[in-house]
């Protein structure tokens, strides 16, 4: 006869002549269980670290945007929309204010599919380079950016260091983004867990990406989820300015997710930037913007070699 205790299926000899549970029979039995739950949770990643794919593009901009004249800031977002679970719901919270009609998008966690549906439902064009293949849903995973601006080219920046248990590696997905005439450098980026990444590390994983961009001298773009605040400092002292430093948490318990700018951004008193504290429940992030103002400069980087431009 098996009956059952708090839902739990129960049988006779589980239990003491007081009609509890045994506690050496609940070890028996649950740690086999617990087991099985840690190995799945530490599977490791299969990693995609070549550098020219896979490779997802997309192109859903109305052209007449791509011609648009005009002054004034840009509007940025970063969004972790959480192994791409509720892309419907990710696609209403960008479609709202302060988020609709943003100019550039970074957003993490997304899968192939994920990515076209927002890019598609937004009207914007996009490149994608998965870093992986995570264990948990089994499709792919990374950053991508997305734009109302014709995107020239897109690239893939492999950050260093495997995360500790699903030794999981991650990569920058990076673009050139030709808005009004002046070429943009953006970096859509996820550092790994705080848990399973040194403080060093994540200064290493930041430097890949400082490291690609130092040879532009266009105005840069870094944003994403870091999984850490304290790098937003390390950020700075490179000369990066931090317009999302204020805007609070970004998560339950941290402030993970923000924007950084090179040659975009007024004195940080006057940058207007923010979270959005309802996101739908479309991840366990929320997304955070910025208004950056455009500076043009001269001159225009090519890819890196053997990259091939988007359009």
């Amino acid at each position: 006869m098996v009956f059952r205790v708090s839902g739990v299926p129960v049988c006779p000899s589980m239990l003491d002549r007081t009609g509890r549970v045994r506690l050496a029979t609940v070890r028996r039995y649950l740690t086999p269980c617990l087991g099985l739950l840690v190995l799945a949770a530490c599977a490791p990643a299969l990693n995609l670290t070549e550098l020219d794919g896979p490779r997802f593009e997309g192109h859903y901009a109305a052209p007449l945007v791509a011609a648009s004249p005009g002054a004034g800031p840009i509007r940025v977002v970063t969004f972790n929309v959480e192994l791409s679970r509720q892309i419907d719901r990710a696609i209403e919270v960008l479609n709202r204010e302060p988020l609709q009609g943003a100019d550039i998008l970074a957003l993490e966690e997304l899968d192939d599919t994920g990515v076209d549906r927002v890019a598609q439902a937004l009207g914007l064009d996009y490149v994608y380079f998965p870093a992986a293949i995570h264990p948990k849903n089994h499709r792919y995973f990374g950053p991508a950016v997305l734009s109302r601006w014709p995107i020239e080219r897109g690239w893939k920046v492999v950050l260093p260091h495997a995360g500790a248990q699903r030794h999981q590696r991650r990569t920058a997905t990076a673009a050139t983004v030709l808005v009004r005439g002046t070429a943009v450098r953006v970096y859509a980026v996820h550092l790994e867990m705080q848990t399973r990444l040194s403080p060093t590390g994540h200064r290493d994983q930041a430097q890949a990406v400082l490291a690609d961009a130092a040879g532009s001298p266009d105005p840069v773009v870094i944003a994403g989820d870091f999984n850490s605040r304290d790098i937003g400092r390390y950020l700075e002292k490179q000369g990066y300015r931090w317009p999302t430093e204020r805007v609070g948490r970004t998560t339950a318990l941290f402030s993970f997710d923000h924007i950084f700018a090179r040659g975009l951004t007024r004195p940080a008193e006057a940058v207007a930037a923010g979270v959005v504290r309802d996101n739908l429940g479309a991840s366990d992030h929320r997304p955070v913007w910025a208004d950056l103002d455009l500076e043009p400069t001269p001159g225009r980087p090519g890819a890196p070699a053997g990259m091939p431009p988007i359009r």
